[in-house]
């Protein structure tokens, strides 16, 4: 799972993405805890835990100071249609990502969909402030491409204030960024600023939506890092089998952003 790309200032992320997916070939089971706890760790896959427990406390301060207070402002300032709109438009920013997997995944009607959403919400809805096209399109990212193709999704890691990932979702992270025409012209026309503003407001737009949410699931959870993690891993199940699994869906935490190898229905 090489990843080559340019740029001195990227090479580290890169080289950093690629140390995370080496590790996935780490940490095996002892044998002698018989099926069960194979089984049990096969699910779980979490051999950096104490490293993972410290970002995920260091990520749940930051919210607690920073994200959350901005989400609450963000919601209690601005009325429902204008964050849906806010939301339209990221959504339809990420429509030619969505339409790179899904073609790479051979989802070419999903593709199809990808594309008629982006040209009649970017042209009759203001840019995407309006979703005009009325199609469902799903989340579609490399970390799903990958699964598919049947790369296997690595330990679960919780990266400073990204969040939760895997090692696959992580790689696949790094190359949507590039493969992100978005991300391209802003850096071929030193809008470098761009692609932050984009992920801050789509971090406390999303915020903003899951604060209820994960309130109850923190005050119901016994061990909140595992819950977390769990629901994490389910819910990128379900987006890899395309909603067909009856996971529970956890709020993105990931500020933005694996998954098991199966085929989509």
């Amino acid at each position: 799972m090489g990843l080559c790309h340019k740029s001195t200032s990227l090479k580290a992320v890169l080289l950093a993405s690629a140390l995370l997916v080496t590790v996935s070939g780490c940490a095996t089971p002892n044998q002698d805890e018989g099926k069960a706890a194979a089984v049990m760790y096969d699910e779980v896959y979490d051999p950096l835990e104490p490293m993972n427990r410290y970002f995920f406390d260091v990520n749940y301060a930051l919210d607690a100071l920073l994200l959350r207070p901005v989400a609450e402002i963000y919601r209690g300032v601005l009325p429902d249609g204008a964050r849906d709109s806010v939301r339209n438009f990221i959504t339809n920013l990420s429509q030619p990502i969505y339409f790179i997997n899904n073609v790479l995944q051979g989802e070419l009607d999903r593709a199809g969909d990808n594309m008629g959403a982006f040209f009649t919400n970017t042209f009759l809805g203001v840019g995407g402030l309006f979703d005009v096209a009325r199609i469902n399109t799903p989340q579609e990212d490399m970390g799903q491409t990958l699964a598919i193709w049947g790369v296997d999704e690595g330990p679960y890691l919780v990266l400073p204030i990204l969040g939760p990932r895997t090692t696959r979702a992580a790689g696949g992270n790094v190359v949507d960024y590039f493969l992100n025409p978005v991300n391209y012209v802003a850096h071929e026309n030193d809008w470098d600023y761009v692609p932050l503003t984009i992920a801050a407001v789509d971090a406390i737009d999303t915020r903003s939506r899951a604060i209820e949410a994960l309130d109850e699931i923190e005050r119901t959870s016994i061990d909140f890092y595992a819950t977390v993690r769990s629901l994490y891993r389910q819910n990128r199940n379900n987006l890899i089998l395309n909603g067909a699994s009856n996971s529970t869906q956890l709020p993105d935490m990931s500020f933005e952003d694996d998954d098991k190898p199966e085929p989509k229905n």
